[in-house]
Parts: structure tokens; C-alpha cells; sequence
């Protein structure tokens, strides 16, 4: 078995390539080639007039899955992300919840909501594009960075929130223990 090695140490982010020459150009090829079409996908959903311009696909064995654009003004839906409805179309394609089989290339980094999408999917893999300050630039509420650098700086929320005292966070909380037995996730 080969050795892997450590090829990039950047922001605290390690790039590991297998040992072999040749390797980490192809890995990098890969990457720019699938990028390309999530950017592709963002110009489309633009001039198609479906939502922002962020574009995102879904690979499985180095072969386009599914190819999706930002739909929230298209769907009327704040959640149809461009990385939220790549991970639903792939799910339906292959019949399951669970993509670690996938790899995901968004235009942008994705949203805290999309991170949780792709968290919450098991997509072994994540590859974006432009920074986030790059959509916050135009005009796009994210706090991805915030929670990334540890900064307040491009934080916007102006959200409540309380959990429920009482009854209330009791009963929800049974709602695990009296399931459990019915439903099991994986």
C-alpha cells in the first residue's frame, strides 16, 4: 500500500497525495474540471432567472450525478440553495439519504445551512470555488465566514433564540425516547 504524504499545509488546512507522480495534478485537474461546470451552473441559473448565481454538482465515481443551480426566486423557497437542491436531486436519483459514495463542488462556499446539508448528506468530499466575502460583496447575507474565522464582522441576524421551558421542551424531548424503537437513520 502507498504511503501518503503530506503535499500543502495552508491555513491550517493539510492536502494529503498519495505517493505515486502525477497524482496530485490529476486530483487538481479533476477539481478544476468539475468546478467549472458548478460555475457553468451558476451562470445558467442567473440568466435563467431561478435565483443567485451559485451553482453546485454532485459527482459519484468521477461522473456528473446531478448538476443544479440556486432556485429560491424560481421555487419561492429560501432553502433551495444551489448545494441544498443538488444534495435532494442526488438523494432521489440514487434512492438514499446518506452520499458518501459523492463528492460535492459548489460555485461559492456554502452557507452554514448548505455546510449543514452537506454535513448531515455524508459527501465525502467538498470543493468550492470563490470565498464567501466574494456573494457578501454583491449583497448576500452570510455568516459562513464569521463561524469560520471566528470574526463578527459580516454578521447580520437578527434572530431570537429561546428553547422552550417546561412541558413544552419535555414533550419534545420524549419524542426521541418513544421513537427510537420505530426509526434508525442508517
Amino acid at each position: 500500500m502507498e504511503e501518503a504524504r503530506v503535499v500543502d499545509i495552508k491555513d491550517g488546512t493539510t492536502a494529503v497525495a498519495s505517493a505515486f507522480p502525477g497524482h496530485q495534478q490529476a486530483v487538481l485537474d479533476k477539481d478544476h474540471k468539475f468546478l467549472a461546470k458548478a460555475v457553468e451552473e451558476a451562470y445558467h441559473g442567473v440568466d435563467c432567472g431561478d435565483g443567485g448565481p451559485f451553482g453546485a454538482i454532485v459527482v459519484c465515481n468521477d461522473e456528473v450525478l446531478v448538476s443544479c443551480h440556486n432556485m429560491v426566486l424560481k421555487n419561492t423557497d429560501p432553502t433551495a440553495h444551489a448545494e441544498v437542491t443538488a444534495i435532494r436531486e442526488a438523494c432521489k436519483k440514487l434512492g438514499k439519504i446518506e452520499l458518501s459514495d459523492c463528492e460535492i463542488y459548489a460555485s461559492c462556499e456554502p452557507c452554514p445551512m448548505c455546510f449543514g446539508a452537506i454535513h448531515l448528506s455524508r459527501i465525502k468530499r467538498l470543493v468550492y470555488g470563490a470565498k464567501a466575502e466574494a456573494a457578501i460583496s454583491i449583497g448576500f447575507d452570510d455568516f459562513i465566514a464569521d463561524a469560520l474565522r471566528g470574526t463578527g464582522f459580516y454578521q447580520k441576524a437578527n434572530l431570537e433564540i429561546k428553547q422552550a421551558v417546561g412541558s413544552g421542551a419535555v414533550i419534545a424531548e420524549q419524542v426521541f425516547q418513544k421513537t427510537k424503537e420505530k426509526f434508525q437513520m442508517y
